[in-house]
Order: C-alpha cells, then sequence, then structure tokens
C-alpha cells in the first residue's frame, strides 16, 4: 500500500469572530494561541485511492466541501466521493458552518479556506509512497464525561484532582484508537480517533485555537520531525471534556493539562502500535433522507410568534433569552419564506465511507451520541470500526432514543437553528444508514471505481 500526508495553515487573522458558546455574544479574537491547520490522509491500494482531510474549524458548510473536492478532482482526477472533508469542531475558530448569530462569518476567509484544504489534499496525494501501517487501541479515560446522563458544570477543584473519572465511564470513549503509519524507517504520519466535544474554553476566551485535541497533536507532531498527526472526531454530541464553560484564565490551564493527557495517550498508542495488512482501500458515499417531523407553515408561524413575543417584552438586548430568540426569529422567517416558495425542507444528508484493510471510518455530518456509535460499531463486520462525526458538513446533533423521547435543546432547537425541520428517527436512520454504508465497501470489489 501507499499513503501520504499534507498539511497547509488554515489560521484566521486575528480580529474574526470566533465560533461556539452561544449567538450574538461578539467573541472577536484577541491572538493566536495555537495555529489551526488542515492535515489530509492519502491511502493508496487495489488500484483505489481515498482522501481524508480533518481540518481545525468548528465544522463546515456543504460549499466548503463542494469547493474542495472539485479543486482536488480538478488537480489529481480523483473523485469527489473518495474525498472526505472532516472537522474537530474547535470552539476557538472562524465561524465556517452556515450557523445564524455563531459569529460572523469572515468573507476573504471564507474565500480562501477552500483552496488551502484543497491544498493539503493535494500535497497528500502527491507524497503517496510505499509506508507501513499500524493500529493500536489504548486506554483513555477522565477526559470526557456524558452531558446528559452525568452531571454537568462539575467543581474545578474535582476535576483537576489527578485521576478524576467520570460517574459513567462508559457512556464516553474510554480508549482512543492510534495509526502509526511509517516509511524508510521513520514515521512519516499518525492519526489518532477520540470522541469527545471540544469545548474546555468558554465564551470569554478570544485566542485561536484547536482546542485539547489540536493543542495535542500539535505536541505530538513535534516528536517526530516532519511527519504529520491528524485527530478524527469520534461521536461527542453527548460528551463534554470534564473541564467547561469555567473562567478564562482556568480555563486556559485546563486546556493544556486535558491535551497533555489526551497527548500521553496518542503517544502511547503510537509505541505499541501494531502493523495491519491493508489489501484493499475503498469508498462509498451515499444521500439519505432522514425522517423528520411533519411541521406545516402554520407550525412554524405559531412558533415564531413565541420568539417574536422574547423579542417584544424584551429590555436587555444581551441576555441569553434575546439572544437565542433572535436567532430562532431569523431562521423560522426564513424557513417560512422558504416552504411558502415550495423549496425542499427535508434535505438528503450525505453519509460516506472508507475501508482501509480492516478499518472502516463511517462518517456523517451530525454531531453524533455515543449509543448511536456504539449500535453501529456492534452491527459492524470491519474488525475496526471508527464513525466519525462532522464529515462533509455541519447539520446539528443526532440523538440517541431516550433524549430525542424527551425533547428539548439537541433534539427540537438545533435543527431550526440550522433552519432544517427537526428529525424524528436520527438514532434508527442514521444506524440503518452507516450499516448500509459499512456493507457496501465490505461488498466492494478491489479495483472499483468509487462510487458518486
Amino acid at each position: 500500500m501507499k499513503i501520504g500526508f499534507g498539511r497547509t495553515d488554515i489560521t484566521p487573522r486575528v480580529g474574526v469572530e470566533l465560533c461556539g458558546f452561544g449567538p450574538y455574544i461578539t467573541r472577536h479574537s484577541v491572538g493566536v494561541r495555537d495555529r489551526l491547520w488542515a492535515r489530509a490522509m492519502a491511502v493508496e491500494a487495489g488500484g483505489e485511492r481515498s482522501v481524508i482531510v480533518s481540518c481545525d474549524l468548528p465544522g463546515t458548510g456543504k460549499w466548503i466541501t463542494t469547493e474542495v473536492r472539485a479543486r482536488v478532482t480538478a488537480a489529481t482526477g480523483l473523485p469527489g466521493s473518495a474525498l472526505m472533508v472532516h472537522c474537530t469542531h474547535t470552539h476557538s475558530g472562524p465561524n465556517t458552518i452556515d450557523l445564524v448569530g455563531w459569529g460572523e462569518p469572515d468573507a476573504p476567509y471564507r474565500e480562501l479556506v477552500p483552496t488551502r484544504i484543497a491544498e493539503a489534499c493535494i500535497a497528500a496525494l502527491a507524497a503517496l509512497r510505499e509506508a507501513t501501517l499500524s493500529h493500536a487501541e489504548v486506554p483513555c479515560v477522565g477526559i470526557g464525561h456524558n452531558r446528559e446522563y452525568d452531571r454537568d458544570g462539575l467543581p474545578i477543584d474535582e476535576v483537576m484532582r489527578p485521576g478524576w473519572r467520570p460517574n459513567k465511564p462508559e457512556l464516553t470513549d474510554t480508549t482512543c484508537h492510534v495509526l502509526k503509519v511509517e516509511a524508510d524507517g521513520r514515521v512519516i504520519g499518525f492519526v489518532s480517533y477520540f470522541g469527545c466535544h471540544p469545548v474546555v474554553c468558554c465564551q470569554h476566551t478570544r485566542y485561536i485555537h484547536g482546542d485539547f485535541c489540536g493543542v495535542a497533536t500539535n505536541a505530538v507532531e513535534q516528536d517526530h520531525p516532519g511527519a504529520v498527526g491528524m485527530f478524527l472526531q469520534g461521536a461527542q454530541g453527548d460528551v463534554n471534556p470534564r473541564f467547561v464553560h469555567k473562567p478564562e484564565a482556568e480555563s486556559l490551564k485546563a486546556l493544556d493539562v486535558i491535551a497533555a493527557e489526551y497527548a500521553a495517550a496518542v503517544r502511547a498508542g503510537i509505541a505499541v502500535a501494531k502493523p495491519i495488512a491493508v489489501d484493499r482501500v475503498t469508498s462509498c458515499q451515499r444521500s439519505v433522507r432522514f425522517r423528520r417531523k411533519a411541521w406545516t407553515i402554520a407550525d412554524l408561524q405559531a412558533k415564531l410568534r413565541e420568539h417574536e413575543a422574547t423579542l417584544v417584552k424584551a429590555t436587555d438586548e444581551s441576555t441569553t433569552a434575546v439572544r437565542m430568540a433572535t436567532v430562532y426569529v431569523r431562521t423560522l422567517r426564513a424557513m417560512i419564506a422558504r416552504m411558502q416558495a415550495g423549496e425542499e425542507m427535508s434535505p438528503p444528508i450525505e453519509v460516506q465511507g472508507f475501508r482501509i484493510g480492516p478499518i472502516a471510518l463511517l462518517g456523517s455530518p451530525f454531531e453524533t451520541f455515543q449509543a448511536i456509535k456504539n449500535d453501529v460499531v456492534a452491527a459492524a463486520d470491519a474488525p475496526i470500526t471508527l464513525v466519525l462525526s462532522f464529515a462533509n458538513e455541519s447539520t446539528g446533533y443526532a440523538a440517541d432514543r431516550t433524549v430525542a423521547a424527551r425533547g428539548g435543546y439537541a433534539q427540537d432547537m438545533v435543527p431550526l437553528m440550522y433552519g432544517f425541520l427537526p428529525y424524528t428517527h436520527a438514532h434508527d436512520d442514521l444506524v440503518a444508514a452507516l450499516g448500509a454504508v459499512e456493507r457496501e465497501l465490505a461488498e466492494k470489489p478491489v479495483g472499483t471505481a468509487a462510487r458518486g
């Protein structure tokens, strides 16, 4: 097999608004704590090539993925269906999600970032060389806790105690997967996979960085001069770091502590990774319609009136209630206009997968909940199945059955922020969609073209 890596700097200029922690908080960046990167890995075996690029960004609008694929195809001939644009979901980067209110989009940056991401992919393909791929799964407990089933807002002195563990570790990732790539007797790249919302900091922190996963990856890269490291974000929709939403000074200290813990796990994985045989690389891309609530124009208008009433009564535009109501007023008005114009209100969702020997990478644009990931892995035939969030777009949460049944923020409110009707069976629909992708990858003959 052949593997190649590429990396480009995608750090925005200081002063852009940062995305995350709430709407309309005008969180303009004041400096660069750690640079942001687009890191790509190209893999070739059995006559097929695939590329995955991981970006230190909150997410990507579909337009970014479309442009990146077009540029890479034009330069290399790689079909877009064999390229996955993935994001780590840092909350300390610019708004590239197209989410109303979550940081004013920076027009110059948005013009340049697809080209920069594409350059990393093109460089990875140009760097393809014979290489050995090794894998390890190593312990990684205590980074996060499940915010839907475990208490949040934990005291600083408790969560920063050495050896801290969540009450319900089984509802988080307790291991991380590490891939090591060697050529000519040295490490040329590595990949780590773990699921945890990267929100160590808070709405008062204004420095650009890739959160604990980006800081950790940067640190491990320094152990291997010339190597490129990647982080793949797993099921993190209901998992927060143990330290979250605390004051700025404490947040920045905790960022380094948690990043160091994760870096130690990655280093352990690199040290013990064992070579795996790769006889094939296959890719699969599907557009799937997820079931959604059958709301009418009248339903949306009723919700609009509810949020407009909040604004009519408001006297202070800085409150969380007013800022959130503003998001809903703007998105609901746009949704009503689209529905009146006869536009599609339940657009298909892209799911995508790669098979690299025994490894299945299964990606969707959701913030996937742990229970969904567990069901996908349990049903998969691949020996190593990694379920990725934030693949090719960002469309909000895929809540598990329990959270969906009780409704609320993840189930009903976030889809409206994105301008979508809420899902009704995201758990079952996503398990079915990713399962179909995994089966197609396993059945696909070696050497067949990627499906568009």
